[in-house]
């Protein structure tokens, strides 16, 4: 799964330290799954055989990822375990376990090994929004329209973990304050993303001017370019990046995964990714083997930095002063 860095302008514990959370997120997802499917697995032994090795559910749990990754996180964060282990806080260990431990018994009542796939994807899913809107001090007034998005369940469940997502973030540049479409900071590149995906089969028709046709059956309509969302996202996104010297290739794409887009005079700078052609450039994207980076986490530290952030105290706190 893709980890969510940042939602909107609330409150992300990867804000507090994201040379330290990537790597803890892994570390709990993988303890809760042997857990969810060993309960599973063991309460449906008696009634009929499992098909797959629990080798084999590790390696779908971590989508094949190669072991250098495994050596980088070490190294990566071998200091700051270190530290850990020597200067521990039980509070916040306790409190990070507990937020992020299921309820495993639910697997019991699954079926197929594919059923308990799903529901604990869906568990980590909400699991992520918990992280992306608040911290142990405090949290963020949450929209629960972000645990029905399709379009990021669909971006989390699909990506890797080296895969860091700042979804429709809300940043502080030059005064004012914008909010982006998607920005995703994989290993290699940062993508600038916005969607058109209002209805199945519709046609989109570029233009240079501020707006493109929208064609749909016999209906025709205007819709904003998306060419203005990515160039504001693409600007503030090398600005800040180059203020801090990381040099990361910052790409910028179209994306409508149920309609087509056709524009003639396409700028060479943006990529129109299509029904025709998202299922490859999205399996290109998932199956990119390349561990987490170094510079990718200085990127989301960028990032993250600039980016407006409102929450409030969490109530337990307060009771306690």
């Amino acid at each position: 799964m893709g980890q969510l860095i940042k939602l909107q302008n609330y409150i992300s514990r990867y804000e507090n330290d994201v040379f330290h959370y990537p790597a803890q997120y892994v570390r709990l997802k993988k303890q809760e799954w042997e857990k969810f499917y060993a309960n599973w697995e063991g309460y449906h032994q008696n009634a009929g055989s499992i098909s797959k090795e629990p080798d084999e559910q590790e390696n779908w749990l971590l989508e094949e990822e190669p072991k250098e990754k495994q050596s980088l996180f070490r190294g990566l964060f071998s200091k700051k375990e270190k530290q850990a282990e020597t200067e521990p806080d039980p509070v916040a260990l306790e409190e990070e376990e507990n937020l992020f431990s299921i309820n495993h018994t639910e697997s019991l009542y699954l079926k197929t090994e594919e059923d308990v796939k799903k529901a604990f994807l869906d568990k980590m899913f909400t699991f992520q929004i918990k992280w992306a809107s608040s911290t142990l001090l405090h949290q963020s007034p949450l929209d629960h329209k972000y645990y029905v998005d399709e379009q990021l369940r669909f971006l989390l469940k699909r990506l890797p973990d080296t895969f860091l997502i700042l979804y429709e973030p809300v940043f502080r540049f030059q005064k004012a304050v914008v909010e982006l479409d998607v920005i995703i900071i994989t290993p290699l590149h940062v993508w600038c993303l916005t969607f058109l995906e209002e209805q199945d089969e519709a046609v989109f028709i570029g233009s240079p001017e501020r707006f493109w046709e929208k064609r749909f059956g016999e209906a025709e309509s205007k819709v904003l370019s998306p060419a203005v969302p990515l160039a504001r996202a693409e600007t503030i996104v090398k600005k800040l990046l180059g203020r801090d010297q990381i040099d990361m290739p910052v790409r910028k794409a179209v994306v409508s995964r149920n309609g087509y887009i056709d524009d003639p005079a396409a700028p060479a700078d943006i990529h129109y990714i299509d029904k025709r052609e998202f299922s490859r450039w999205f399996d290109e994207m998932r199956h990119l083997s390349s561990p987490l980076k170094t510079i990718q986490l200085k990127a989301a530290r960028t990032l993250l930095a600039h980016a407006d952030t409102v929450s409030i105290r969490r109530p337990e706190w307060e009771e306690e002063l």
